[in-house]
């Protein structure tokens, strides 16, 4: 499937698509349909199954190509691939009604304490509820109290397991992608630290977003992890697609 695209494509891109096959960065010029073509080289050495599951995935990225030819290859490559489209927000839709019904402080103090609505998927209540901060000093409070939790020791158990071997990876997740949207360097290294694994390729691509020049990071991608996984395929769509949908972070 993914691999009967392959002539298509180099008459379509040409010499430059010669180049990235061989494993270079990608330029700045053509970074964004270079660095797709990265992680569909990486997609081509998983079995045609697993293909097929991450071929969706594509669709909403290659809408940022304004390209006219590299669109129609990648218009050709998925063909009517249904497009991932983003469900229903329960998450903010919890931190909206927790907030409404408890009021703002009282929210935080639950948040605190782990209480209900905020005893399961603590951080990414609190990470939806960075937006709905009434002003600034309480958006910054909330992602600092984040900071805080995930950094402080948590007796409690779910189902015998220690709340920190998860929660605090979580925290860690929810702020590094908040930071990476806000374009804060310094805070989303401290929060990546936080994660389960902070050298991931997501991580490195959002930090990209904040530094610039994410298409050294091709060659990583095209590698792919050496396993059979869709994990390394999925982390490179979503790292770059914060790139694409959010542009690079002002200098």
């Amino acid at each position: 499937m993914i691999k009967a695209a392959a002539f298509a494509i180099s008459m379509a891109f040409g010499p430059l698509a010669g180049a990235w096959a061989q494993g270079g960065a990608c330029p700045a010029k053509d970074e964004a349909a270079c660095m797709l073509e990265a992680a569909w080289t990486a997609a081509e050495a998983l079995p045609e199954t697993k293909q097929a599951r991450l071929t969706p995935l594509f669709g909403p990225l290659a809408l940022h190509l304004t390209d006219p030819e590299v669109r129609a290859v990648w218009d050709a490559r998925l063909g009517e691939t249904g497009i991932d489209v983003a469900g229903t927000d329960y998450v903010r839709q919890t931190a909206e009604t927790a907030i409404r019904g408890y009021g703002w402080e009282m929210f935080l103090q639950r948040a605190r304490d782990g209480l209900a609505p905020l005893h399961m998927g603590r951080p990414e209540i609190m990470g939806a509820a960075i937006e709905l901060a009434p002003d600034t000093k309480q958006r910054a409070r909330v992602i600092e109290m984040m900071f805080s939790l995930a950094g402080t020791a948590d007796i409690r158990k779910i189902s015998t397991i220690s709340v920190n071997a998860f929660e605090r990876a979580d925290f860690g997740h929810v702020l590094a992608e908040r930071m990476m949207r806000d374009c804060r360097l310094a805070e989303f290294d401290r929060a990546v630290a936080l994660t389960a694994a902070p050298e991931s390729l997501r991580y490195a691509l959002w930090r990209a977003r904040i530094t610039g020049g994410a298409g050294a990071l091709a060659p990583d991608i095209r590698a792919g992890d050496g396993s059979d996984d869709t994990s390394h395929v999925r982390q490179a769509l979503e790292g770059y697609g914060a790139i694409l949908s959010l542009g690079y972070c002002p200098k």
